[in-house]
């Protein structure tokens, strides 16, 4: 009977394109004990089922500190990410379960207050000789060594290579797969906090990773515009012409614009493609958010204020592991990892996964804690 299921279950991968990425090519660090479930679609379970995915409700998007409760969140960006991507896949017969998978845990990695807290993060990381910082590698790196208590949850290679790649800042008229061994995504993994070039470098190794890194774009690009409407950062009459004419006038409309053309354009080919008119007019947009919205998300004194409160976090956090303080980063983080995680871990490096793993306001309630008890 379960053989049947089983069988059932993996029925719809008899149709998939043949650059689609099977379930019976799942590659995984660790053995894992065969059930039901297609190998992709275990891994959709596994990162749902983590903490870290839980914590996203809580994670800032670009505008934090903000009391209007229609701003997204990293948990609607990641699921705006899923269902654009798995429509592009489904429209060109590609592996929803792989694309689901790595849309989900793509942001896992992201530190409180964003892309801001994320710089300030790699600033203190490179201070106390622990590389750069970088979500899509904290992201990797929270699935394979963190979770589950320092264990890690055993995801597949292609999901992990997907989340490790999805960089959604870099925009490219053409996506084409690069497959790699575990050894290589390992060696692209390491090497990226000693080298900044190479997380700029990286390219998924299976199309449905290609569809996750365009779709992480499309998800954001047009969502934060309407936020910053929202919070009065720009008006929509703001937006240039030749962009609206092109993309369209909301939210909506550049999804839908884009996903046909992205459809179109890549059906039945080994590459995830854009046409020249939109690819033009997606690079003018995000330079228009970069200008308008993301560069004055933040005031130069709120900016300062979080580096101060990322800075004296990572200090007394450090200082407690250090004098093996009876304090909440044992009680609530170290106390529950396993022995490996701790005897391999450097201290500087457990502080920095304890703060990325944080939401906003448990980050600002632990800031107010310790600076009174100071």
């Amino acid at each position: 009977m379960l053989e049947i299921i089983k069988t059932n279950m993996l029925k719809n991968e008899e149709k998939l394109s043949n650059f689609a990425s099977k379930s019976e090519e799942a590659i995984r660090f660790k053995q894992l004990e065969e059930d039901i479930r297609p190998a992709y679609f275990r891994d959709v379970d596994k990162i749902i089922y983590s903490l870290s995915y839980t914590r996203y409700i809580d994670k800032t998007q670009v505008f934090s500190n903000n009391d209007n409760d229609n701003i997204s969140k990293r948990m609607t960006h990641v699921q705006m990410v899923s269902k654009i991507a798995r429509t592009i896949g489904r429209a060109l017969n590609l592996n929803e379960d792989l694309i689901e998978a790595a849309s989900l845990g793509h942001d896992l990695g992201h530190v409180p207050f964003g892309h801001t807290g994320e710089a300030i993060l790699s600033k203190i990381s490179m201070e106390h000789n622990e590389g750069y910082f970088n979500h899509n590698i904290q992201s990797v790196r929270t699935l394979m060594y963190v979770e589950n208590k320092g264990k890690g949850v055993n995801i597949s290679l292609q999901v992990l290579d997907a989340i490790m790649c999805h960089n959604g800042e870099i925009v490219e008229s053409n996506y084409m797969p690069s497959p790699k061994t575990k050894e290589e995504f390992l060696e692209e993994y390491n090497s990226s906090y000693k080298d900044k070039t190479v997380n700029l470098k990286m390219r998924p190794m299976t199309l449905e990773g290609c569809v996750v890194r365009i779709s992480d774009v499309i998800a954001y690009i047009g969502r934060d515009i309407e936020d910053a409407i929202r919070v009065g950062v720009i008006k929509k009459e703001a937006l240039p012409k030749e962009i609206i004419e092109v993309l369209g006038n909301s939210n909506s409309d550049i999804i839908n614009t884009m996903v046909l053309d992205i459809i179109e354009n890549s059906y039945n080919k080994p590459y995830i493609k854009m046409s020249p008119k939109i690819y033009v007019a997606l690079e003018k947009l995000k330079k228009f958010n970069y200008e308008n919205i993301y560069n004055k998300a933040n005031t130069k004194e709120q900016l300062k204020i979080y580096e101060k409160q990322f800075r004296f976090l990572f200090e007394t956090y450090l200082k407690q592991i250090e004098e093996k303080q009876d304090e909440k980063i044992f009680k609530v983080f170290l106390n529950e990892m396993d022995k490996e995680y701790l005897e391999k871990t450097s201290n500087e490096r457990k502080v920095i996964d304890y703060i990325a793993g944080m939401t906003d306001d448990y980050f600002l309630n632990e800031y107010k804690r310790l600076i009174d008890k100071k």
